[in-house]
């Protein structure tokens, strides 16, 4: 089996920096351009069906990255972006018009002091549903020798990812948050699973 973790294309709260968390932003039309120059990009993957978050801003991605192709789409709220509930839609670092806020830096920054704003996700909980998400997937037989295309998003991409390591609450990020259309390349045989590479592009 062989999983591309993608991350979606940019939408107008990325490129005016707000969280977006379960807000369901489309894309902009860079995000989409992005999104058709990877499908170039990927032409030669033989993907054979798509787990997609139910978000649209994922699922236009995985759709323009597929381009004339017909798969299975499988539409999976575990990995769906993270919640910010009342921070959703406000910026999430400072600039002349925003003091910024301290515990969404340490959202970024020190993501073991992060406390979830009212009606937000937990970082644990993401993670939770991350593992629970790639343990199942990886140990379905009939998956086994396929090749699947997993739409997803920033925080979410990262859950995934930490599910194959020992990782530490404060190294949440593992380095960076993967860039727009960023993909992830998981491979797994038995069960057992092995990241390949990431922060790919297959754009310019």
């Amino acid at each position: 089996m062989k999983l591309y973790i993608l991350r979606h294309g940019e939408t107008d709260w990325n490129k005016n920096k707000l969280l977006q968390g379960k807000s369901d932003v489309p894309l902009n039309e860079k995000g989409r351009e992005l999104a058709k120059a990877s499908a170039k990009g990927m032409k030669d993957i033989p993907f054979d069906l798509v787990f997609t978050s139910p978000l649209e801003r994922a699922r236009e991605t995985a759709k323009l990255v597929l381009g004339d192709r017909s798969l299975p789409f499988i539409i999976d709220h575990r990995i769906e972006e993270i919640g910010f509930g009342e921070m959703e839609g406000k910026p999430w670092r400072k600039s002349e018009d925003f003091p910024g806020d301290e515990n969404i830096y340490r959202f970024f920054n020190h993501p073991d002091q992060y406390l979830p704003p009212k009606g937000a996700e937990s970082l644990t909980d993401l993670a939770k549903r991350c593992v629970d998400f790639m343990q199942d997937i990886c140990s379905r037989p009939e998956l086994e020798d396929k090749t699947i295309l997993i739409a997803t998003h920033g925080a979410a991409t990262r859950g995934l990812l930490n599910s194959l390591r020992n990782w530490k609450m404060e190294d949440f990020w593992g380095g960076r948050v993967a860039p727009n259309c960023g993909v992830a390349i998981v491979e797994s045989h038995g069960g057992q699973a092995k990241l390949l590479a990431e922060n790919v592009t297959y754009y310019n």
